[in-house]
């Protein structure tokens, strides 16, 4: 509103205004001087009274429909903004629904290991050159992460943390060649190593080998950590979908596919603390 003020067009505007209402004042006082039967000055004036009066009134209405119109611009700003803010109150309700339904899920796994402290993260970057499908999240040390911290979802293990910085850290997952962890079976509790491999990352799967030749794995079988290195014991890492014989030495292998949909993670939680921790550094 402000610039069309200051516009041609509006000054153009006023000086017709202003000239009429000169007019319009000239002709009343052209008028007033007459005769009351002075009809000829009556005659001639009329018309231009009338056409004053008219566009007189054209100004006024115009002025205030711009005036009711930045009236409207300002009550259309203010609710906009209201709208906005409750869009983000409502964007934060489902954030902290979303978290706290999240943590519900954790509550039977934090009921049977009352030594677990936890760290809620969310995923910030994953590392798409990265085979393994390693990610970062937005905790740090600040919030009580350490290097080698094991990395869950409510579905199981995820891997464990490799880097830590202050508010972020960086997360390694299970079907990574740097990782290397003791597992059961966790029907027949026979034992072995979960180490990943390249070309089984690509389809998603990792693999659980030294497993002894005179064992009864299965396909079908969950695998489980057996408390062994950095991870504590029992947490879910996959369901064993085929098993083989090791081309190296007499032990057999079993390939699993890990519980966790790695692509589609948007939370972790972090074990920070645990009854046990601080065994040998995962990949060793």
């Amino acid at each position: 509103m402000r610039f069309f003020f200051r516009s041609r067009k509006f000054k153009i505007i006023l000086a017709v205004t202003l000239a009429l209402i000169t007019a319009s004042a000239v002709f009343a006082l052209i008028g007033g001087r007459m005769a009351p039967g002075a009809n000829l000055a009556a005659s001639v004036t009329a018309p231009f009274r009338s056409l004053i009066t008219s566009i007189s009134d054209s100004v006024s209405e115009f002025f205030t429909a711009h005036s009711e119109g930045e009236k409207l611009m300002m009550e259309n700003a203010e609710l906009e903004q209201e709208i906005n803010e409750m869009h983000r109150e409502i964007a934060e309700y489902e954030r902290i629904k979303e978290e706290n339904e999240e943590l519900k899920k954790y509550l039977e796994l934090k009921d049977a290991n009352r030594d677990f402290q936890f760290a809620s993260a969310t995923i910030i970057s994953r590392d798409a050159g990265d085979p393994y499908m390693g990610f970062t999240i937005n905790k740090g040390s600040l919030a009580g992460i350490s290097a080698h911290d094991p990395v869950i979802t409510d579905a199981g293990l995820v891997g464990y943390i490799s880097e830590v910085g202050l508010t972020t850290s960086r997360v390694t997952t299970v079907l990574s060649a740097e990782l290397s962890c003791g597992a059961l079976d966790n029907r027949t509790n026979d034992s072995g190593v979960v180490r990943g491999e390249i070309e089984l990352a690509s389809a998603g799967k990792t693999r659980m080998v030294n497993l002894s030749r005179s064992c009864s794995v299965a396909v079908g079988d969950f695998a489980v950590t057996s408390g062994e290195g950095i991870f504590p014991e029992g947490l879910l890492i996959g369901s064993i979908v085929s098993i083989g014989n090791d081309r190296y030495n007499t032990s057999i292998y079993a390939d699993i596919k890990p519980f966790v949909a790695f692509e589609e993670i948007k939370r972790v939680m972090v074990i920070t603390e645990f009854e046990g921790q601080g065994g040998i550094e995962p990949g060793k």
